[in-house]
């Protein structure tokens, strides 16, 4: 989790790293334009079920030390090697504690990236670094991505823009590349510039250990306050030829629409161009991580890249809209569902999973904000918490975005219960089934303001007193 000394907030949007949208088709434009009107584009995929955790797993892997595991955690799935990326993880000592707080992926030649991006105005070090080199490679021929854990190095002004330059130099001196080609990413506290030096010091040990298969190693080295390793994997087919996707992040509070204080990374074996890569990777990210929040707050160092390192032998696709990649780009947006949701349950304090939906509005923009304000309402999510069908609640939460509603019309629905409809409570409502239902982890809360066709949906969860407890001593 990234997180500032003090409490202040701020407003988080996302923003490619560069525009590498010249040259898609109009099939493409077609797809972008109905994600800018809203309209349905991609299906929601179905979360994972809350695993059961062993007892022995009441302490995170690598997290931090006494913080139980998510009652919604679900189990990192098998995640075979993707040809062309290489993964070590080290201990540089960013914190207290004894614990791996380093990860190095190496690719491929050849391999391509793109980027997503907070816009939060204090961005961090690592976020401009990234920014700035996949801008000046247009996206290609990036060797290496090196993630720390423990230290956020931002707002460090030059101090931290230099540690980034050398932590890059560092390890493109070992790789024989440039400078450019190494991709930063950082997690940690705000306010304290990166000690480089002490990645310097591991690269040596980390050179020797790289292998294949160590998906699971890397999604437990940039954990922060998160209980449980996130990571998504998938198989899909290119005009005949099987590419392999794979992804991980961390993120667990500090969590809010619009990419949240979250990493996320994602490599494939097919061969596709840089400007397929950050169309599709801005296209889903709609959906996924900017469909999350915890708590509303947002971060410094945000940070979604998407690699393709062309190892599998697919032929080269260059555009977004070709046909052929039809069963990759669903993959894919399984691939980032699947990591999104996993961060809403770890959120910190969690004990409910729910899916907020609003129809019915004046626009996809409108639906999005009344479905915030209710995800991210503490009475909304301390009702939840307390396993209270309060829909009254809801209807404030509806109110207060100032947006275009029917309230004579607006109608509100727990999973299949109806609490609310024409604007008043439901002649059927039925508080044992409600207070039954409630008691769920996993629950949907369906809003329609009648008004219009605008629809759209945000995941989030309960507000505990583990949150309270987990943030009141964060840097202790």
């Amino acid at each position: 989790m990234t997180k500032p000394p003090s409490s202040g907030k701020s407003t988080d949007h996302t923003t490619p790293a560069a525009s590498h949208d010249r040259g898609i088709g109009g099939a493409f434009d077609a797809i972008k334009k109905v994600v800018q009107t809203g309209a349905e584009l991609v299906g929601v995929h179905p979360s994972a079920p809350a695993a059961e955790v062993p007892q022995n797993q009441n302490k995170p892997v690598t997290g931090k030390p006494g913080l139980a595991v998510s009652p919604l955690a679900v189990p990192l799935p098998a995640m075979p090697p993707v040809n062309g990326v290489e993964i070590a993880i080290g201990q540089a000592g960013f914190y207290k504690h004894a614990r791996p707080d380093l990860l190095v992926m190496k690719f491929a030649e050849g391999t391509t990236a793109a980027g997503v991006f907070t816009r939060h105005t204090i961005g961090s070090a690592p976020v401009d670094w990234c920014k700035k080199q996949l801008t000046a490679n247009e996206g290609n021929e990036i060797r290496a991505l090196v993630v720390n854990a423990g230290c956020a190095n931002a707002f460090t002004g030059k101090l931290g823009a230099d540690a980034a330059r050398r932590t890059a130099a560092a390890l493109s001196r070992r790789l024989d590349c440039r400078q450019r080609d190494i991709l930063l990413a950082s997690t940690g506290v705000i306010g304290v510039v990166l000690d480089d030096s002490k990645i310097a010091a591991q690269l040596p040990l980390i050179e020797e250990t790289f292998k294949a298969d160590a998906w699971h190693d890397a999604a437990q080295a940039i954990m922060t306050t998160d209980t449980f390793p996130k990571g998504a994997y998938e198989t899909a087919l290119i005009d005949g030829v099987e590419v392999k996707i794979a992804g991980i992040a961390k993120g667990s509070g500090m969590i809010a629409p619009d990419m949240a204080t979250m990493l996320a990374f994602i490599v494939t074996d097919a061969t596709l161009s840089a400007g397929v890569l950050q169309s599709l990777l801005g296209l889903y990210t709609r959906t996924t991580f900017n469909a999350v929040t915890v708590d509303g707050d947002t971060s410094t160092n945000d940070t979604a890249l998407l690699f393709a390192t062309g190892a599998a032998g697919a032929v080269k696709i260059s555009r977004a809209g070709d046909k052929r990649l039809a069963d990759f780009r669903d993959k894919l947006e399984k691939v980032m569902h699947n990591l999104a949701t996993q961060l809403i349950r770890d959120g910190e304090g969690a004990t409910k999973f729910v899916k907020v939906t609003v129809t019915g509005a004046s626009s996809p923009a409108s639906a999005r904000k009344i479905a915030k304000s209710i995800a991210e309402s503490p009475l909304c999510k301390t009702a939840w918490a307390g396993e209270d069908a309060n829909w009254g609640r809801i209807v404030m939460a509806v109110g207060k975005t100032e947006e275009e509603v029917d309230r004579d019309h607006i109608a509100i629905r727990f999973g299949d219960l109806v609490a609310a409809e024409h604007g008043a409570v439901s002649l059927t409502y039925d508080e044992a089934a409600m207070s039954a239902y409630m008691k769920k982890q996993d629950l949907e809360i369906a809003v329609d303001v009648g008004v219009g066709r605008g629809s759209a949906h945000v995941y989030t969860c309960d507000l505990t007193h583990g949150y309270i407890s987990i943030n009141g001593d964060y840097r202790s």
